[in-house]
């Protein structure tokens, strides 16, 4: 057969396999490697079997074949077909030693060979050692060796900034800390033309810096975008418009605790585009935490649907009885999710919570470990274990981990609350000052209703310390952020008590029985106020709320 015969049968391959009848690209790929004998074709041909499914079969030819040791494609290609047959160990070793310096950067391989690939070269290529770094790191993560897992992951992203997956990995599974992502994303070797890109990376990673930090990363990503090709805005405003940044601009708003905005963003995207899982998670967050059941339940039905056999078809479930208080069918559909998939962290701490809302906090815990041992980068199961710790009085040990919370997430406000909270309890009243004010120096302006509590803890602690004018301050700020709070109401009302401002106290004091009419310490205080009032007389100087 001539030379152009072999070649046009080659190309009906590649055509075969770009329309998937990967039958056809078998049959055809196997007559050429018989004809030519040439590894090139060989490797086409194992090409089209793993995409055919037929990974037995393509993993023995290339392991026949001589080259297979000495051509780095050849050994990926038949690691990635021992990945798909769970053969891990074996993958490990198909894929050779290879080490890595204390930076995390691989030495380069001496049998870095391409030879027989055939490829396009006008096409950017995404370099081989990262994707074996990559497969890697997915082998010692199913082996459940994360710490190695971890090291390959950031060897994989390091050797190569387009291998975003190893990046996906690491900040979905949590392997990593605020800091430690940072500082990643800084020791990349972007070209001089992916500066979009690592204003897109900068964007993916854990958001808990000061909202014009992040506000800034989102405004850059645009410059860059038009940078990128300054005749037109085209680029930019696609990149503005893109699903994956608007997903994460929703998620900011959730850990901003702007539930309301994420919803209404992320309820825009999944018209846009219905099957975004990312999306899909972030949305089903904010309507817990918004109490749209409905919501939760239309899309818990959906996804069981289209995704039976994924960990987010089951947490929808399980955040739709969550959400209407049927704790036990939560729990059972949380723990389904974790069966389906051990690393997927909202189930575990969705599993927790479920645990902990109804003060069974040993299983609650447990929950709480096994997500702290999963995902070492996510502070929340350290953070929840302090809670539960806080909420048995047990606050030295709550403290700990607490503020190994914070070695984790030094940036997230609801550790310094929780700081604060623990001080109060331990009669550090200075100290609760201060983690209180941290709190309210790094959530976004203008204060939400979410951040009510840690206005009213803050007044409480000055009330402690007799600061009286600085506790009705914050007193009065928590009212405009919430009418509802029997405590805000009782604080000041107990705080004019203090101050021998009777009238006040007493006025405070009837606003907080109208919310909570058989509160027994405000209906005693009431009882008392209106004795001293009687006493003392009322003083003419009092100005009347």
């Amino acid at each position: 057969m001539r030379e152009e015969e072999i070649e046009k049968l080659r190309g009906v391959v590649r055509d075969c396999v770009s329309k998937h009848l990967y039958s056809s690209a078998i049959f055809f790929a196997d007559k050429v490697a018989a004809i030519t004998n040439d590894p090139a074709d060989i490797y086409m041909q194992a090409q089209a079997l793993f995409l055919g499914r037929h990974f037995r079969r393509a993993f023995h030819l290339l392991n026949a074949s001589k080259i297979v040791f000495r051509d780095l494609r050849f050994r990926y290609l038949a690691a990635k077909c021992l990945e798909e047959l769970k053969e891990w160990d074996q993958c490990l070793f198909m894929l050779g030693d290879e080490k890595f310096d204390e930076h995390g950067n691989v030495y380069d391989s001496k049998d870095n060979s391409a030879m027989y690939l055939d490829k396009d070269g006008e096409d950017r290529e995404i370099n081989i050692s990262s994707a074996i770094c990559f497969l890697r790191g997915k082998a010692y993560e199913a082996l459940e060796n994360r710490a190695q897992a971890r090291q390959w992951y950031k060897a994989a992203i390091k050797a190569d900034p387009l291998c975003y997956e190893a990046l996906e990995c690491l900040i979905e599974n949590h392997m990593l800390t605020c800091e430690e992502e940072t500082s990643l994303l800084s020791s990349l070797q972007f070209g001089p033309e992916d500066g979009w890109l690592s204003s897109f990376y900068s964007c993916l990673i854990k958001k808990y810096d000061k909202e014009i930090v992040v506000e800034a990363k989102f405004k850059e990503l645009e410059k860059e975008s038009s940078k990128s090709n300054p005749s037109s805005q085209s680029l930019m405003c696609t990149l503005k418009d893109n699903t994956d940044l608007l997903a994460c601009k929703a998620e900011y708003y959730h850990q901003c605790g702007e539930y309301q905005k994420c919803f209404e963003l992320t309820s825009a995207l999944l018209e846009k585009d219905p099957f975004h899982l990312k999306c899909t998670l972030v949305h089903l967050a904010a309507a817990m935490e918004l109490g749209h059941s409905n919501e939760l339940y239309l899309m818990a039905c959906n996804l069981v649907k289209d995704y039976p056999q994924k960990a987010l078809s089951w947490f929808a479930v399980g955040c739709y009885y969550y959400c209407i208080k049927k704790y036990d069918q939560s729990r059972r559909y949380f723990s389904k999710a974790t069966s389906l998939d051990g690393t997927f962290p909202p189930a575990w701490i969705g599993f927790g919570n479920a645990f902990a809302v109804r003060e069974e906090g040993d299983q609650a815990m447990s929950a709480y470990r096994t997500a702290a041992r999963l995902f070492p980068g996510c502070h929340l199961p350290t953070l929840y274990i302090g809670m539960e710790y806080m909420r048995t009085h047990s606050f030295k040990l709550a403290e700990q981990f607490i503020m190994q919370a914070k070695a984790i997430c030094s940036s997230d406000p609801l550790v310094y609350n929780e700081l604060g909270v623990v001080a109060y309890h331990m009669k550090e009243y200075n100290q609760a000052v201060w983690w209180f004010e941290k709190t309210l120096a790094l959530i976004p302006t203008p204060i939400t209703e979410m951040w009510e509590p840690t206005v009213v803890n803050l007044a409480h602690a000055y009330r402690k310390l007799k600061l009286f004018h600085e506790a009705i301050s914050f007193y009065e700020k928590a009212l405009t952020l919430s009418t509802k709070s029997l405590s805000t109401y009782a604080g000041l009302a107990y705080t004019y008590h203090l101050q021998d401002n009777f009238t006040a106290a007493i006025t405070y004091y009837h606003k907080a029985l109208w919310l909570k009419p058989d509160d027994p310490f405000c209906t005693e205080m009431l009882n008392v106020a209106l004795v001293d009032e009687c006493r003392h007389g009322i003083d003419p100087k009092i100005d009347f709320h």
